[in-house]
């Protein structure tokens, strides 16, 4: 079954995580940071990651979300067709386009606990949002491509 949003979801995740006695904190825990990812093994697998973090004692989880706003995709569109040059009709161009039906929708969301010194992470997304994700990826590749105008052949 393919998600297109992850609202309901993050509201289950919400009521689930009160009802363990927990408390939430709205952060993001970013790649720096000493962690270990939860791997999911079936649908509520989020459901066994909030028993962790109680089972560890922890006394909160971080969550954070991403919502698309229209403002991403026309940075995104922007910046694709910047570097799309000569090609203002590349595929990544219609793609990025297309992510405008998937505005103001949570796409991503990521639960996270601390315990002895290492963030244990569980992190969900939907396909438009990893799409999304390798475009971003894509675009900032190109733009650290620099040409050196003094080498010779």
């Amino acid at each position: 079954m393919l998600i297109e949003n992850l609202a309901s979801l993050k509201d289950d995740m919400v009521a689930f995580i009160a009802g363990n006695g927990l408390r939430r904190v709205s952060a993001y825990v970013s790649e720096d940071v000493p962690s270990v990812v939860f791997e999911e093994d079936n649908v509520d697998s989020w459901k066994d990651f909030v028993e962790h973090a109680k089972a560890s004692g922890a006394a909160f989880l971080t969550m954070s979300e991403v919502v698309l706003e229209k403002t991403d995709v026309e940075i995104l569109v922007q910046q694709l067709r910047e570097q799309s040059f000569p090609d203002p009709d590349s595929h990544e161009i219609a793609e990025a386009q297309y992510l405008v039906e998937h505005v103001g929708k949570t796409g991503y969301l990521q639960l996270g606990f601390a315990h002895q010194g290492v963030m244990f992470l569980y992190e969900t997304e939907t396909e438009w949002y990893d799409r999304f994700q390798q475009i971003l990826e894509a675009v900032g590749e190109l733009g650290r491509i620099v040409v050196d105008e003094d080498d010779e052949d």
